[in-house]
């Protein structure tokens, strides 16, 4: 039978590119486990070639005006926009997750940050700034482009997180190699169409595909000046150090093990709704998910017995029913993943389960659709009286489960949130706003939210502390990123060489 989806190949000097390579693989769908699409593994030459592209167009687009980068961008987010509903749909069935997310998060908000450099970038975002020394002295500096840049992408959020890398790199006049994750690939060569279609030139953002050694060979690469990478921390530091003996600049965006810590004030209804958001939304796999919930002991009993009434509002089943907002994991080894860390909780950790488990989602039973039991489907699970030492509460898990850690006192919730070693978010839930300041000032974290959880907009510049990352994304710091400073000092009084003149 023909699979759901044309197979994906390389993209690079405006076109697709046939692959010569023997080696290729089958991305799934996770809600059935059924194949979707071939995708043929880019050969080291390939890269080469589309390194090569992004080379030939960086001199011309990065001397285009930022306005005319601008207007060519602004319409490929309307293009992006107009799209929206048939890209959730090929996002849907890559990813797992419900359309119901897909559609109203995953390109909207991609299209956002794309719509929101462009114009930064037309409204003098690249401007530099003059400085007067004295009189007859002045310095200016200017921001320019760094060049070639590779994106490694993640596959909990694919084609908003392309759009995250290649809107503001694009818009600083850099040029983009781009490769998808293995596992969630289906966008790139629509994307790189996309931006094609819009007016972005031959060579601007180029595709390649493959796991994690084409991204080795990529970010190697010496033409390559940039690498902005998302996922993991242990991916991370590899990638950062081979970036780092190049003298590369780098952006990681990496993983977190966040603290949502409730205050003793809280409102409780809409506490329990914050920690549900910040532990089972998109099934668990955000990378800023906040799975350590720091709750006051007095507040325990209600706290617990209000969010295990909620989780009916938990709903799997047809990802592509509007009433379904809990989708599968994303593949089946992070489904294993996920489930040994479940059972580890129960069996080893021996902390207490409050809801869900490891073994499988009742309602699959009784589901018409056959095909979803092959899915990579898991419950929503919590565990509660955790203690810090437990192996599921230190490492990242990457899945929906929540542990609820009881505390006594606000200081002793600071330092236990703080001790990890990931900084990547953080967030509280309070009816004292000073009292939130003061805490939040606290907490080791690049991102952090007060009564609310997960919300990045394009304006907000994100980036983690710690090991969970260098740089920042998004916002103005956000494009910074992709530029280079140049500072020249002006001396319309004479040479400095007249100094000399009176020894």
């Amino acid at each position: 039978m023909p699979l759901p989806y044309s197979p994906r190949f390389a993209y690079y000097d405006g076109k697709i590119q046939p692959s010569s390579s023997t080696s290729s693989f089958t991305t799934i769908d996770p809600a059935t486990s059924q194949p979707l699409a071939n995708i043929h593994t880019s050969t080291s030459h390939a890269v080469d070639a589309a390194i090569s592209s992004a080379s030939k167009a960086f001199p011309a687009w990065s001397s285009t005006p930022a306005i005319e980068r601008a207007r060519i961008l602004q319409k490929a987010a309307a293009i992006l926009r107009s799209r929206n509903d048939s890209l959730a749909k090929i996002e849907t069935h890559d990813t797992g997750k419900p359309f119901s997310e897909t559609s109203t998060v995953d390109i909207v908000t991609g299209a956002d940050v794309l719509e929101y450099f462009a114009n930064y970038v037309g409204g003098g975002g690249m401007n530099g700034e003059t400085i007067q020394l004295r009189p007859d002295a002045w310095v200016y500096s200017t921001k320019n482009a760094v060049g070639v840049c590779a994106g490694i992408g993640a596959w909990n959020y694919p084609i908003q997180i392309a759009l995250w890398k290649s809107a503001p790199c694009l818009a600083a006049g850099n040029t983009m190699v781009y490769k998808p994750s293995e596992f969630t690939p289906l966008h790139s060569t629509l994307l790189a169409e996309i931006y094609a279609e819009a007016g972005v030139p031959p060579g601007v953002f180029n595709v390649v595909q493959g796991g994690g050694e084409v991204g080795a060979y990529l970010t190697q690469h010496p033409s390559i000046a940039k690498v902005s990478f998302t996922g993991q921390v242990s991916t991370g530091q590899k990638v950062a150090a081979s970036a780092a003996g190049g003298m590369k600049y780098v952006t990681m965006e990496l993983g977190g093990k966040s603290a949502c810590i409730i205050l003793p004030d809280a409102d409780i209804e809409q506490a329990v709704d914050g920690a549900m958001m910040a532990n089972f939304f998109s099934t668990g796999q955000v990378c800023t998910n906040g799975t350590r919930v720091f709750i006051p002991s007095t507040l325990q009993s209600a706290f617990e017995k209000r969010l295990v009434e909620k989780m009916q509002y938990i709903r799997a089943g047809n990802v592509f029913d509007p009433a379904t907002n809990f989708g599968p994991l994303v593949s089946k080894p992070h489904w294993e993943k996920v489930t040994q860390y479940i059972q580890h909780g129960i069996n080893v950790d021996r902390a207490e389960l409050l809801y869900g488990g490891a073994s499988p989602p009742p309602w699959l039973a009784s589901h018409p659709d056959q095909t979803y039991k092959n899915g990579y489907w898991v419950q929503p699970t919590i565990f509660t009286n955790c203690t810090d030492t437990m192996t599921i509460v230190r490492e990242e898990i990457f899945g929906p489960v929540m542990a609820i850690l009881p505390y006594t006192t606000v200081p002793e919730a600071i330092s236990r949130a703080n001790n990890t070693s990931m900084g990547l978010a953080a967030g509280v839930f309070t009816s004292n706003l000073n009292l939130a300041h003061k805490v939040i000032a606290q907490l080791e974290a690049g991102i952090t939210w007060v009564n609310s959880w997960g919300e990045s907009p394009a304006e907000m510049s994100v980036g983690g502390w710690k090991m969970s990352g260098v740089g920042v994304e998004n916002g103005k710091r956000g494009l910074e990123a992709w530029t280079r400073n140049k500072s020249t000092l002006v001396e319309m009084g004479g040479v400095v060489g007249t100094v000399f003149a009176k020894l």
